[in-house]
C-alpha cells in the first residue's frame, strides 16, 4: 500500500519534471506557490510547551544574528576582505536555528558549505568565525578552512564541507562512534537538495538503516541546486522525503520557514533516535533569498516567486508573532536588533584587527 503511494509520487513528480521544461519562469513560480501551499506537514508548530519568554528571544536573536553576520560577509565580499567562494544562508535562518535549539550539547553536527548559519546557532564564537571568513589567525580553522571549513570540535562542530555529499559519510561515522561507545549521543547531517542526486546519498542512508545508526538527515530543500529547479534535475520531483521509505527510514515533511515547526520536529526525531529507534529523515522546504554564491545574480528565478517566498520571512513572521501574542514586546525586540547589530560590528573590527597567519603555518596541520 505505501509502495503504491510512493509510485503515485514518484510518477507525478516525473510529469511536473516534464511539464516544467516548456513552462514559462512565472508559469514554474504559480506552481511552487501552490505545491507550497498543499504540501503535506507531518508536524504542526506551537507555541505550547516548555518554553519561556526568554526562549523565544533567543530563537529570533539567534536567527537575526546570522541574518545580519551574513550580511555583512557580504558586504565585506564586495570590500574585498573576504576571498573565495561565499554562500550566504539568508532566507534559511529558521532551519539552523530550530533544529540545533532541540539537540543535546554533546551531539555531533556535520553540514555543508552553506555553514555560516549552522556554526552561530551552534554557539561557535562569533569574532572567531569572522576571522576566519577573513582568513586570519584568530579564525576557527586559523585561517585555513575560510567559509566553507567551519569547525569547532569541543561544540561538537565537525565542519562545513565542500565538496556536494561529503558530509554525509563522515556523519554516519559519528553517528557509529556514538552507538559504539553508547554515549547516549546522536548525530546530525544537514544537507541540500543537490545532494541527493550523489551516489553518497543513498550509500549512507543504506548503511545508516542497515547499522540502525543514531543519525538525523536533515535535508534542506531550498528548491534549487546552484542554478537549476529541483524538478528539473529529480525524477522523484519537488518532494523528496519518500526517498527514505526505500530503506526503512521515518520521515516527515515540514515548513523550514517556521521556526518552531522546526524545532518540534527536530526534538521529536532526536527523541527517537536517541532510544535507538535507528535514523530519521526531515525534509524541510525552505528558500535562500540570495543566489547560490555572491557570483550567482539569480536571474533563473522570476520575481513573484521571490516575493511569495519573502514573505514567509522567519525574521519577519517571527516576532511579529512574539509581540501579537504577547509573548515579547516590540522594545523588546528591539533591544535584541540593537544588541545584535553591535556584536556582529564588534566581529568585523575583530577580524580587520587580527593578524593574518605566520608563513610557518603552511607546515602545521597537514597530515597527508
Amino acid at each position: 500500500m505505501y509502495a503504491a503511494r510512493m509510485t503515485a509520487i514518484v510518477s507525478t513528480g516525473r510529469g511536473a519534471r516534464n511539464s516544467a521544461a516548456s513552462e514559462t519562469n512565472s508559469q514554474q513560480g504559480l506552481k511552487r506557490q501552490l505545491m507550497k501551499q498543499t504540501a503535506r506537514k507531518n508536524v504542526k508548530p506551537s507555541v505550547n510547551g516548555p518554553a519561556s519568554k526568554e526562549d523565544f528571544l533567543e530563537l529570533f536573536r539567534q536567527m537575526h544574528l546570522i541574518r545580519k553576520f551574513e550580511e555583512a560577509c557580504g558586504e565585506q565580499y564586495g570590500k574585498g576582505n573576504i576571498r573565495g567562494f561565499l554562500h550566504l544562508y539568508i532566507g534559511e535562518e529558521a532551519i539552523a536555528v530550530g533544529s540545533i535549539a532541540a539537540l543535546n550539547p554533546g551531539d555531533y553536527i556535520a553540514t555543508h558549505y552553506r555553514d555560516h548559519g549552522h556554526a552561530l546557532a551552534r554557539g561557535l564564537d562569533t569574532n572567531r568565525v569572522m576571522a576566519e571568513l577573513f582568513g586570519r589567525a584568530t579564525g576557527t580553522s586559523k585561517g585555513k578552512g575560510g567559509s566553507m571549513h567551519l569547525f569547532d570540535a569541543a561544540r561538537g562542530f565537525m565542519g562545513g564541507h565542500a565538496i556536494v555529499g561529503g558530509q554525509l559519510p563522515l556523519a554516519a561515522g559519528l553517528a557509529l562512534a556514538c552507538q559504539y561507545l553508547e554515549n547516549g549521543r546522536i548525530a546530525v547531517v544537514y544537507f541540500g537538495d543537490g545532494a541527493v542526486n550523489q551516489g553518497v546519498f543513498h550509500e549512507t542512508m543504506n548503511l545508516a538503516a542497515v547499522w540502525e545508526l543514531p543519525l538525523i538527515f536533515f535535508l534542506e530543500n531550498n528548491l534549487y541546486g546552484m542554478g537549476s529547479a529541483v524538478e528539473r534535475t529529480r525524477a522523484g520531483g519537488m518532494d523528496i522525503y519518500p526517498i527514505a521509505a526505500s530503506y526503512g527510514i521515518e520521515a516527515v515533511v515540514i515548513d523550514g520557514m517556521d521556526v518552531l515547526a522546526v524545532r518540534e520536529a527536530t526534538a521529536e526525531a532526536a527523541k527517537k533516535v536517541r532510544s535507538g529507534s535507528g535514523p530519521k529523515f526531515i525534509e524541510a522546504k525552505t528558500y535562500r533569498f540570495g543566489g547560490h554564491s555572491m557570483a550567482d545574480p539569480a536571474k533563473y528565478r522570476d520575481h513573484a516567486e521571490l516575493e511569495y517566498w519573502m514573505a514567509k520571512d522567519p525574521l519577519l513572521t517571527f516576532p511579529k508573532m512574539l509581540v501579537d501574542r504577547e509573548i515579547a514586546t516590540s522594545s523588546e525586540i528591539e533591544n535584541v536588533r540593537e544588541a545584535v547589530a553591535e556584536a556582529v560590528a564588534t566581529a568585523v573590527k575583530f577580524a580587520s584587527d587580527s593578524p593574518q597567519p605566520a608563513t610557518s603555518e603552511l607546515f602545521t596541520d597537514v597530515y597527508a
